[in-house]
């Protein structure tokens, strides 16, 4: 069975250029900007990946970050969970007591439908019972 791996990390920022400096010059880490189509999402490479993006070691995780809202959940950083099917791991969710909070349609509306990321999978947003927020992704291909 699989054990539904943590394969991202995600933290939110408030000045983009201050936080790129950081990471760039205290870890080395690889930053690259996405579009105002994703957000403004800042893919961060902190392992050595290979040439689909995947990290080359095992046991070690890439992460991103985003632009932090006055929402008091997008202040704490998050991790992502790979699991084999989103549906299967919302319903899993809400029967263990957590609470799907959703993902962005294309039109940019909130929506209770995963959302797909072109190249990276379905993804959604849950909140679990400590009120943490977490994200669920099924991979492309899966």
């Amino acid at each position: 069975m699989s054990k539904n791996p943590v394969i991202h990390f995600e933290m939110g920022y408030f000045d983009r250029n201050r936080m790129k400096k950081f990471y760039e010059s205290a870890f080395g880490w690889n930053l690259q900007q996405m579009g105002a189509e994703m957000g403004n999402y800042i893919v961060a490479q902190t392992a050595d990946t290979d040439a689909n993006g995947m990290v080359k070691t095992a046991g070690t995780i890439n992460g991103g970050f985003y632009e932090k809202t006055d929402n008091p959940l997008s202040h704490a950083p998050s991790v992502v969970i790979s699991v084999a099917d989103v549906k299967a791991a919302m319903k899993a969710v809400e029967a263990g007591g957590g609470k799907i909070l959703g993902a962005m349609d294309e039109s940019g509306k909130q929506s209770m439908e995963p959302m797909m990321i072109p190249g990276v999978g379905l993804w959604i947003s849950f909140q679990d019972t400590e009120g943490n927020r977490v994200s669920l992704l099924q991979p492309s291909g899966m």
